[in-house]
């Protein structure tokens, strides 16, 4: 990894050991009852540089995602999330592609 982040992308206050990606390694920034409604340009202010992983070898800093989200506030968590989901598919930054994806093939016996 090239870019130094203000702290370790799979430490705590990452994505713990790899063990969590995109929405989940944004949804521990927020509470979701205090910080609501939330100010989309005062968030990325303040944890725009905040590393979040993608999968296990893509590492952005948050600022890249919200760059690609088209509002201004979100009046909820629930509709964060709708909003992050729709720009991170739209743009590059989601990598799951559901069980079915990599559910093994079946085999002939």
């Amino acid at each position: 990894m090239s870019q130094d982040w203000p702290h370790d992308p799979d430490g705590d206050e990452g994505s713990e050991g790899r063990r969590k990606y995109g929405h989940a390694v944004i949804a521990k920034k927020v509470d979701d009852e205090a910080d609501f409604p939330l100010d989309v340009s005062e968030f990325v202010a303040d944890h725009g540089d905040d590393p979040v992983r993608i999968d296990h070898e893509t590492v952005v800093p948050l600022r890249d995602i919200f760059a690609e989200v088209d509002a201004d506030s979100f009046d909820g968590i629930q509709e964060m999330h709708r909003a992050l989901g729709r720009a991170m598919r739209e743009h590059g930054f989601w990598a799951y592609e559901g069980a079915e994806a990599s559910a093994p093939e079946p085999t002939d016996a």
